[in-house]
């Protein structure tokens, strides 16, 4: 009961910034809480080891990246996804902004992707 009556709480909050959006405009509002909210990146140990193990370079750019991909996810309801380029991918938990699990693209060629709910394109 709690839990749902702080996503009322959420979606009261986006309803009422929406309706003091000048320009109108539900994704507008979404966006800038979204942007409100200022969620951090978060790498799980395992995704750290992972990135090292692989060589794959976390530069601010990509984290810039995984933030951009973390909201289009987000807006479309992608709790946990598959963001990749033609060279690496992560495995992403959108709610909690925590990225999992870091791969090359030498292993995603016979790799099979489960409990996710949305892929994007970094």
């Amino acid at each position: 009961m709690i839990e749902r009556v702080t996503r009322q709480s959420q979606i009261q909050q986006i309803q009422d910034a929406g309706k003091r959006t000048a320009a109108g405009g539900f994704a507008m509002a979404l966006q800038a809480e979204l942007g409100r909210a200022g969620q951090e990146v978060e790498f799980s140990k395992h995704a750290i080891t992972r990135a090292e193990e692989r060589g794959i370079e976390i530069t601010p750019g990509l984290i810039d990246q995984i933030k951009g991909s973390m909201v289009r996810a987000q807006a479309k309801g992608a709790t946990n996804i598959l963001a990749m380029d033609t060279e690496k991918a992560f495995i992403i938990n959108v709610p909690h902004a925590r990225v999992i699990t870091a791969i090359t693209q030498d292993e995603m060629k016979d790799s099979v992707f489960t409990n996710i709910d949305g892929a994007v394109f970094l």
